[in-house]
């Protein structure tokens, strides 16, 4: 048996503002806050174990320092990624430079707080 992934721990120096962002940016809700200032997303009436992992903001002082090692790709679902990229510009999403040759199929974007993430070109039917 394999396992799955149920969720992806996010440090956040603001964990509101990155849950509300996400939120947007996923159409997730908020499932839950821990005693530690931690806010669980994910999707709505589904929650943590259904088909997608949920996301949780854990609050963290420390500072990132180089390039993420991994990151979040996402693909719109109702639009196409020209419309969705400006959806997510004016969500709070910036784009960013990591070295591409601007050919491209992918935006890369950084969440309010620096997060690097990639918007991709194929549109995917909604889950």
């Amino acid at each position: 048996m394999a396992c799955r992934i149920s969720e992806l721990v996010i440090d956040a120096a603001d964990p509101e503002r990155l849950a509300v962002f996400w939120s947007e940016v996923l159409g997730y809700v908020e499932l839950g806050r821990e005693d530690d200032g931690s806010i669980e997303i994910g999707p709505s009436g589904v929650g943590f174990g259904g088909p997608l992992p949920t996301l949780v903001l854990s609050p963290s002082a420390d500072r990132r320092s180089g390039k993420l090692r991994l990151h979040i790709d996402v693909n719109a679902t109702d639009r196409d990624q020209d419309a969705e990229l400006e959806r997510l510009l004016a969500l709070g999403a910036r784009p960013v430079d990591v070295g591409q040759t601007g050919s491209e199929s992918w935006h890369v974007l950084s969440d309010p707080e620096g997060n690097e993430f990639c918007l991709l070109q194929t549109r995917l039917q909604p889950l």
